[in-house]
């Protein structure tokens, strides 16, 4: 009788050491997964809350200067996130070709931060020729395509 008694108290505390082990290792687990979440929200949430909008007239002679070899873009950031006005944080091509942030200028037009309902002037050193021609911004996942003539 007492050797029944002896073994299932060992059992019980075999048993109790399992659900130990299981109940820290799962929590564990879920305590990343949730940080993983957190941070993952909070990248799509500055995505979502990220707008910019090309307010250049694509017809006028103001977009692109034949003797500097520079395009001029106004943009509107219509978004309610403050964007990194400053080369480098915005990705930029030009009829396809990836605009080293060395050839990118960025001014704000109001204020020193290009907060919501400001605009920036993007001026890229680039020379085109005649024709069809089309810059691309991606500011945080947000893409604006403008596409102008010469």
């Amino acid at each position: 009788m007492a050797s029944s008694s002896v073994s299932s108290l060992i059992l019980f505390i075999a048993a109790m050491l399992i659900a130990a082990s299981v109940a820290g290792t799962m929590v564990t687990n879920v305590a990343q997964v949730s940080d993983a979440i957190d941070s993952r929200s909070v990248n799509a949430e500055q995505r979502i809350d990220t707008e910019v909008e090309v307010i250049s007239d694509p017809g006028s002679s103001a977009v692109y200067d034949d003797g500097s070899t520079t395009v001029s873009v106004l943009v509107k950031n219509t978004g309610s996130n403050t964007l990194p006005a400053e080369p480098g944080k915005v990705d930029v091509l030009v009829d396809g070709e990836y605009v080293q942030s060395s050839s990118q200028d960025f001014t704000v037009l109001e204020g020193s931060k290009w907060r919501s309902g400001t605009v920036v002037r993007l001026e890229i050193d680039r020379s085109l020729s005649g024709g069809e021609h089309r810059v691309v911004l991606v500011v945080n996942g947000d893409r604006e395509v403008f596409t102008f003539y010469v």
